[in-house]
């Protein structure tokens, strides 16, 4: 599995020089730039190690996991590393006699200490904890150990001593020392129930990230109060002693809601800066850089009214192809020098949200297109092969080979899944339907819009790549919580519903 990283990173790109500026055309280094990232980066850690940032993000049930971005200015990333090619505690991350659809590496804590690099995280739905660790993540990771604690939304802290700690929680915080090796709770070592909650605040409080600055913690937390979310700032001199409350954000941007949840990072010259992520509908939870100024000891974010400002739009896409669930590395190939990729069928698939290999990767906004072309000759009798805007929700194309005849449709999708994350239900709902027989290749195209309002996925084929035909309808994008737990995704894919061993070559990717 390890050479998954390699070949997902030759297909990766990263265009980060202002193809969406869209105030003077140009890209910006400006380090307040909104939004920093408009794309699916949710729960973000970032530290700084000398001249670099390194950020991690979550990716749950997408394989390889836990990407992590370097970049010197905030502003212009690239992704260096993975965590980890796969998870393979149940065979349901193999989509082999189930799904794992939301849950997978969540809220990784990233950060640095004595000359190593560590990563926290738990994987929802599978017992337990995992730090991974590395001298250089641009080398890669290895497991360092598998807590048996599962922290959630935790935030690995090294203090001044050496000791180290883990602040974890939803609701209320629980602070645990590990032993020095980061192998195990210390028997004896310090731990603490910190009820932070008050009549305020007084739901839900998560996303926990720790900072030490001039002698006092700060322990960043995101609030949901019937006012609207919040970003707070909990502090004290002592981990025993009492903590202090101060809202830090509270801020609606762009035409969405409030942003909330993310961390604080300081740069090499002094100044500090925020990164926070709101929720956007059905691109995802996007990313925003606001400056931070310590006021009264308290990191305010945003500017001298508490906002996030828009400045200058910056176009920051990392192409970041990841596979749905883990890959079969025996069903699919890479030609580096005629850059194509071959999927051959491997199992038998009842639809597309059970279908092994299919490579996917983020939509952007405000909006994006993207285009494949598949070399559809080799596929077989129940084979379906195409093109989607996936998610809980999604609006595919698919060509479907029955018999002699070959058909492209458009359809709307929606997965049904039960408490374990498990497909229960693939409803399919078939908005339009071409007949392309005898077609060797078809070009398929999706655009997303997600200004304000919109969500709107459109289709479009080709049979020669240059002339273009509208196919279906607008579709609806939706972000679901409860479901897949992610933004609508670029997804290519072919599987089988009655024999084995067909293929389709995917011949570009246009982004």
């Amino acid at each position: 599995m390890k050479h998954l990283f390699p070949l997902l990173l030759m297909l990766a790109s990263v265009q980060a020089d202002g193809a969406m500026a869209q105030e003077n055309g140009n890209a910006t280094t400006d380090p307040t730039a909104n939004p920093m990232i408009w794309a699916d980066y949710p729960d973000p850690d970032i530290i700084r190690v000398g001249e670099y940032y390194y950020m991690v993000t979550t990716t749950m049930h997408v394989m390889p996991g836990g990407p992590i971005m370097r970049s010197r200015d905030l502003v212009h990333w690239e992704t260096i590393s993975y965590l980890f090619d796969g998870l393979h505690d149940t065979p349901a991350y193999d989509l082999n006699g189930g799904t794992k659809y939301g849950q997978g590496q969540w809220a990784t804590s990233l950060r640095y200490h004595n000359g190593q690099f560590y990563a926290l995280f738990v994987t929802n739905g599978v017992p337990g904890s995992w730090i991974y660790s590395t001298d250089d993540p641009e080398k890669g990771w290895h497991l360092h150990t598998h807590l048996k604690g599962f922290y959630h939304d935790a935030s690995l802290f090294f203090d001044d001593d050496g000791r180290v700690y883990i602040f974890s929680g939803s609701g209320s915080v629980d602070i645990t020392e590990l032993t020095s090796d980061l192998k195990t709770e210390k028997e004896d070592g310090f731990r603490r129930h910190l009820e932070v909650r008050d009549e305020e605040d007084n739901g839900l409080l998560e996303g926990s990230r720790v900072v030490k600055k001039d002698g006092y913690y700060y322990l960043l937390m995101i609030s949901w109060p019937r006012t609207g979310r919040r970003q707070l700032a909990y502090r004290s001199n002592s981990l025993s002693g009492k903590w202090e409350k101060c809202v830090i954000l509270k801020s609606a941007f762009g035409g969405f809601p409030f942003v909330g949840q993310g961390t604080i990072v300081d740069g090499p010259d002094g100044n500090w800066h925020g990164v926070i992520f709101q929720d956007r509908g059905g691109v995802g939870r996007i990313l925003t850089l606001s400056p931070v100024k310590w006021i009264d000891g308290w990191p305010m974010i945003g500017d001298d009214y508490g906002h996030v400002t828009p400045c200058k739009e910056v176009a920051m896409v990392t192409k970041d192809r990841q596979w749905n669930h883990n890959p079969d590395s025996t069903a699919f190939s890479y030609d580096f020098h005629r850059h194509r990729l071959e999927l051959r069928t491997c199992q038998l698939a009842d639809g597309l949200p059970m279908a092994r290999n299919t490579l996917t990767w983020r939509m952007f906004g405000p909006e994006c297109a993207d285009t494949v072309c598949l070399n559809i000759r080799y596929m077989h009798d129940g084979d379906r092969a195409g093109f989607a805007a996936f998610n809980g929700d999604s609006g595919v194309l698919t060509v479907r080979k029955d018999g002699k005849l070959t058909y492209l449709t458009m359809t709307e999708e929606s997965m049904e899944l039960n408490s374990r994350k498990q497909v229960t239900a693939n409803k399919v709902k078939e908005m339009d339907r071409v007949d392309i027989t005898g077609k060797r290749r078809i070009w398929l195209c999706i655009h997303g819009d997600f200004r304000p309002d919109k969500d709107i996925a459109t289709f479009k084929y080709s049979t020669d790549g240059r002339t273009w035909h509208a196919i279906g309808s607008d579709y609806k994008m939706r972000f679901d919580y409860r479901r897949v737990f992610m933004g609508t995704r670029f997804a290519v894919f072919n599987y089988a519903t009655k024999s084995k061993g067909g293929k389709v070559i995917v011949e570009n990717f246009n982004y």
